[in-house]
């Protein structure tokens, strides 16, 4: 925890550090023609007339509430922003990230099992495909397949949205659904084949080890040996790859929208870039950061869910 607040507060200083050396917030919002008065005036609205370290605690309050000021591009609250463009972008890394869990898992599993078979040494061609091709290529890729030549999904949008209190979600309706295939599939693939790639290595250490050898010499069946006891230690550097690589699909997910026009956080960050829109950076920089920490965080909390011997080592401990 102690870890994760400092994390934090070092991300809130580059954050803070954009707001004074990309541009001048009062140039943008009063344009080249503003008089000295009122460029003064709002300076001390704004308090940039303050110390720097008066106004870094000043964004650190802020920044803990939520609040990261008026975007200087669209004028409006960048909380309210990045509220709008939350759930678009969640959906797609949680969709992407089971899409990635559902097929990457077996495949290694099937991969580590099945050496040497023809579809053991096809999963391990597509995985280096998956790794090898950029995410925009493979996005376009499948625009070009299944949205120009074939006409199965739609190449950009989202949907049909329902409204949940302030949240906007597109999986609870048909086109919702219709419209995140291929944004997903193309934002899953390099989870997909790192995660399968991952679980055949790990299974095939795991298979050589002593206790598994001693699990054979009981007599225990190969389904028991493999997916009881193989599989289950398998998982746990696979749970940290995965917790990582679920913020990854949350912040780089940006390629992914800009291809398919995905109206997220990623999008909304590429358009502030574009106009040096520095609250909506450090908007979205400062949110990153929290659910990579939120994330380590619970993936270290769940190691003692699956690891027996983490368990033992702290009751040992006491």
């Amino acid at each position: 925890m102690a870890q994760a607040v400092l994390v934090m507060v070092s991300v809130a200083f580059i954050a803070f550090v954009l707001f004074q050396y990309v541009g001048d917030p009062v140039v943008f919002l009063l344009g080249q023609d503003a008089t000295p008065e009122q460029i003064r005036s709002l300076r001390a609205d704004l308090g940039l007339d303050q110390p720097v370290v008066v106004q870094f605690g000043h964004f650190l309050v802020n920044a803990a509430q939520g609040e990261f000021g008026i975007s200087l591009r669209q004028g409006a609250k960048v909380s309210r922003l990045i509220a709008e463009r939350l759930p678009a972008t969640v959906e797609l890394a949680v969709v992407a990230a089971v899409l990635a869990l559902l097929l990457g898992i077996p495949m290694g599993v099937y991969a580590a099992l099945k050496r040497g078979t023809f579809v053991s040494q096809v999963f391990m061609t597509v995985s280096l495909l998956g790794v090898s091709l950029p995410t925009f290529l493979i996005g376009i890729l499948l625009i070009l397949v299944f949205a120009v030549n074939l006409g199965w999904f739609p190449s950009f949008g989202r949907g049909d949205v329902m409204q949940l209190g302030w949240w906007s979600s597109g999986l609870l309706t048909a086109k919702g659904w219709h419209h995140i295939v291929l944004p997903a599939l193309t934002l899953a693939i390099f989870q997909l084949t790192m995660i399968m790639r991952l679980v055949r290595a790990e299974m095939l250490e795991v298979l050589r080890t002593d206790y598994i050898k001693f699990a054979r010499a009981r007599g225990l069946s190969n389904r028991a040996v493999h997916f009881g006891h193989a599989l289950k230690n398998t998982l746990v550097p696979v749970m940290t790859i995965t917790g990582l690589q679920l913020g990854g699909l949350i912040a780089f997910a940006i390629i992914t929208e800009t291809v398919f026009q995905w109206p997220g956080m990623g999008l909304l960050f590429i358009q502030a870039v574009t106009f040096a829109d520095v609250p909506v950076m450090a908007a979205y920089l400062c949110l990153i950061a929290l659910i990579f920490v939120v994330i380590n965080l619970v993936v270290d909390l769940l190691y003692f869910a699956v690891d027996p011997r983490l368990r033992i080592e702290r009751a040992g401990a006491h």
